[in-house]
């Protein structure tokens, strides 16, 4: 296999440094373009609840707070509660599309569930977070006959974007277009077979140069 030394690889590199910055710029303005013009920005908004100890209900080995969050946290996600809150804030959405705006995540060993709503208007994706603690905490009232859930925080409405990430995405369409344009740039040198220099002559036709005619301007 051909070796090929750090100088033919600096010199490979300056010849097409035209080509990977233009790559460099190329991708990184697409990216720009897209992140701040064409995706859709999406809002976070949170609330958490808080199971507590009640004397209603007996706890147990297996129903500790964290098997009970975890148990709650499928519950939420039930087509019922679904189907109450889309009612209630009269919204034109299936239940598919519900779930994809909602996320119920809990805090292991504290007895805390997050409800996270995504969406592109801030303020229906704070109101969906709280409908969606109000309608769970009735429905476990109405089917398990406790009230050991308490909201600690209400979802405000957010005022900056989780996404898109307009520096991130960037920073990574500039690497990426990096790669891209030193790739093309060895892989243009490795498919062309012309001689460029004396050095070339001496590589591959294994002859010695006697002489070299200059680049002159007229």
């Amino acid at each position: 296999m051909e070796e090929i030394s750090f100088k033919e690889i600096f010199s490979i590199l300056r010849r097409r440094l035209w080509l990977i910055i233009l790559l460099l710029i190329l991708f990184m303005l697409a990216s720009g373009l897209v992140s701040y013009y064409v995706i859709d920005k999406k809002y976070e908004a949170s609330t958490t609840l808080m199971i507590v100890t009640t004397d209603e209900i007996e706890y147990n080995e297996i129903l500790l707070n964290q098997k009970l969050a975890s148990i709650y946290s499928e519950l939420i996600k039930t087509r019922a509660v679904a189907n109450k809150v889309i009612e209630n804030l009269k919204l034109r959405i299936s239940y598919e599309q519900y779930k994809s705006k909602v996320k119920v995540n809990f805090v292991e060993d504290a007895g805390l569930i997050r409800i996270q709503v995504s969406d592109k208007n801030p303020k229906l994706a704070a109101d969906i977070a709280n409908e969606i603690a109000l309608v769970f905490i009735e429905d476990v009232k109405r089917v398990m006959r406790v009230e050991n859930i308490q909201v600690i925080d209400e979802a405000q409405v957010p005022t900056k974007p989780v996404s898109p990430k307009p520096v991130l995405n960037i920073s990574i369409a500039g690497i990426l277009g990096f790669m891209i344009g030193v790739f093309i740039s060895f892989l243009k040198e490795y498919l062309d077979n012309t001689i460029k220099s004396y050095e070339d002559v001496e590589k591959y036709l294994e002859l010695q140069v006697l002489g070299a005619i200059p680049k002159f301007k007229v």
